[in-house]
């Protein structure tokens, strides 16, 4: 159980906040969060954290141009992203009245459902990321970024 628990960044005064401050909503969603501009979430940085949040916000407004069932309102409610990285996909569908689950996969040590915590977003581990993508998915949609995967 301990695997699946996101520790809080350490503190040096009792007064400091563990992690740092968070902005409040809706500017946290889009904020680069206190993990990754303290630099505790290994190998990212607060630049790779917006190109992922903007990449997003150009995503989703492309595949609501090119799948007009997307773009309407109400047509989906729930949506899963499997491989949720940053949360931006969800992120970027703020605007619309959908909710979105953010998962993160176990595979390759990934640390980053605090960041999606710190925007305000929901989310949870998961180690079946892999399974369902070659089960269900055809190799070409696994590369292609669609969230979630239409089969």
């Amino acid at each position: 159980m301990e695997a699946c628990i996101t520790p809080l960044p350490e503190v040096s005064d009792l007064k400091e906040v563990a992690g740092g401050e968070l902005k409040k909503w809706p500017e946290r969603l889009t904020a680069v969060p206190p993990r990754i501009a303290s630099g505790s979430i290994e190998g990212v940085t607060e630049e790779m954290y917006v190109e992922d949040t903007e990449l997003w916000k150009r995503r989703v407004g492309h595949y609501k141009s090119m799948i007009s069932q997307f773009g309407q309102k109400g047509r989906y409610r729930n949506l899963l992203d499997m491989n949720a990285k940053f949360g931006g996909f969800a992120a970027a569908l703020v605007d619309d009245p959908v909710w979105v689950m953010n998962m993160v996969p176990t595979v390759g040590n990934s640390t980053t459902l605090g960041v999606i915590y710190e925007r305000g977003l929901i989310g949870s581990y998961q180690d079946w990321y892999v399974f369902v993508l070659q089960t269900w998915c055809p190799v070409d949609a696994q590369d292609s970024g669609i969230r979630p995967c239409l089969v």
